[in-house]
């Protein structure tokens, strides 16, 4: 009994502690999503519009549960023999990013109250997934094994697909949804293969294990190694929309219901750009020679034709003005994609530039969808020339969205997007890539273009007799306000932005 006593006080405890405070932010949406599909089975079809209501004050708690996680020094699910490998860690890059998810599901959330109920869509279902996949897309910036970076993105990711065609009996509807479905499988299929490969090469799926094992892998493993690298970032480029795995970004977004579009321009990218970060800088570091040069390539090939693309839109065409905003995500994807080539050459310090340049983005993105949702109630159509007037019908919505779109510009008064183009700009220089930087300059020129075309539209006389002004709902206008603010608020203190972007979000 003495000698089995002593055997298992030596023996190390297999059991993993867990720290629920530091799951809160992921486990309260999941919980509210999983309720708010129970509740939808009792409750009478009078009472569901407070489904959405539930969903709203769901997200707004889970993202209250970041304050006392903002030190950043929290972990869990650590590996009981190396405590430095933990499949889950909260530090400031998954809180900024945690926030940036929330906080965009909270204002898509705000949009989708009233659209649920005008397209007749089933309350359960929507919030449920809308829930869902913000969950996923929330735990995915803690994951730091492989195994829990593909679950992350999977359910972030497969609700995604039912949300976009939710509009039932809609022929763009199914048809965005069956593009988006066959191109995230794809790069599901791709990205297994890398983590089978890198698995197969180090024999380890925690990212800080296999960063230790790539610096010196058998040179008969070598080539599997890199084969795992690439194919693995193939996979997360498709979910980034970086070009040439862009081709359902368009199509996707005009199928969708507007809020949902929105989502995707924000929270997918996010979902897509943070396991790009997190698979380079932390997993990869040994192999940056190889997704450092393939990176500013796609980057530069991903801002250039997105922003082509936008250029070409017409503004009488039908859906044009989101076919404008899906193509314009494209280009500004491509920005996002040049810090991340950048830190292969200097650091991963340079991260934080695109951890900045997704916060502005995804303010004023989200405020461009939502002013674009409450434009298309008294014209669905959604040509940019039916926004010609708009300020003589709708002054501050009109204002709002030309605040948006010179953010989008990096033109004054956006002060927020030209700070955080000079923070990625800046990146580029300092890594030594010179040339990206060019091309950065001559892409940021074409799409002012576009942008201030859309601008001036806003301001000149309507064509025709005024229209029969609507009132607005107020969750769409509360999302258009709560984005605006945030905007103004940003440009008034940009320092914010230089201050995410020059931090350290990772431990040293």
């Amino acid at each position: 009994m003495t000698a089995l006593t002593a055997l298992a006080a030596e023996t190390p405890s297999l059991v993993q502690s867990v720290d629920w405070l530091a799951l809160a932010p992921v486990v309260i949406t999941a919980a509210v999503g999983l309720a708010v599909l129970i509740a939808d089975l009792f409750v009478p079809e009078r009472a569901k519009p407070a489904l959405g209501w539930v969903s709203v004050a769901g997200l707004a708690a889970a993202t209250a549960t970041l304050l006392p996680l903002r030190a950043g020094d929290r972990t869990t699910f650590c590996l009981t023999t190396d405590p430095a490998a933990c499949s889950y860690v909260a530090d400031h890059f998954t809180l900024v990013i945690q926030f940036l998810v929330l906080a965009g599901a909270l204002v898509t959330a705000l949009l989708s109250v009233t659209a649920v109920r005008d397209a007749r869509m089933p309350a359960g279902e929507y919030w449920f997934l809308l829930l869902s996949s913000a969950s996923g897309a929330a735990l995915l910036p803690a994951s730091r094994d492989l195994a829990t970076l593909i679950v992350a993105l999977e359910v972030a990711s497969l609700p995604a697909f039912a949300l976009v065609g939710m509009r039932r009996g809609d022929r763009l509807s199914s048809e965005a949804a069956l593009k988006f479905f066959l191109s995230s499988v794809t790069a599901t299929a791709v990205s297994l293969m890398g983590v089978s490969f890198v698995y197969g090469a180090t024999g380890s799926l925690h990212l800080t294990q296999i960063a230790d094992r790539l610096e010196d892998v058998p040179g008969q493993l070598d080539t599997l190694a890199m084969a795992g690298v690439a194919l693995t970032l193939v996979g997360f480029a498709f979910k980034t929309a970086a070009v040439p795995f862009h081709f359902w970004v368009p199509d996707t977004y005009v199928g969708a219901p507007l809020p949902v579009a929105g989502y995707l321009s924000v929270i997918g990218k996010a979902v897509g750009f943070t396991g790009l970060i997190l698979v380079t800088v932390i997993a990869f570091p040994a192999y940056s020679e190889i997704w450092g040069p393939a990176l500013a390539v796609l980057a530069a090939l991903t801002m250039t034709v997105g922003n082509a693309a936008a250029l070409r839109q017409s503004a009488d065409r039908t859906n044009s003005a989101v076919r404008l905003l899906a193509w314009s995500s494209v280009g500004q994807a491509g920005y996002l994609l040049v810090p991340i080539a950048a830190a292969a050459y200097s650091g991963r310090d340079q991260i934080g530039a695109t951890v900045a340049y997704a916060l502005m983005y995804a303010v004023v993105n989200l405020g461009a969808f939502a002013s674009a949702a409450l434009v298309a109630r008294t014209k669905p159509l959604g040509r940019i020339s039916d926004y010609r007037g708009l300020y003589a019908e709708r002054p501050l919505v009109a204002l709002s969205l030309a605040f948006f779109l010179l953010c989008l510009a990096g033109l004054p008064p956006g002060i927020i997007g030209l700070f955080a183009k000079v923070t990625v700009f800046q990146s580029a220089v300092d890594a030594g890539l010179g040339w990206l930087a060019v091309v950065m300059a001559i892409n940021v020129v074409i799409a002012l273009y576009y942008y201030l075309r859309w601008t001036a539209l806003l301001f000149r006389m309507p064509e025709g007799a005024a229209e029969t002004r609507t009132k607005a709902p107020w969750p769409v206008t509360a999302a258009i306000v709560v984005t605006a603010v945030t905007a103004v608020v940003l440009s008034g203190a940009p320092q914010l932005v230089l201050r995410v972007a020059s931090g350290s979000l990772f431990p040293q």
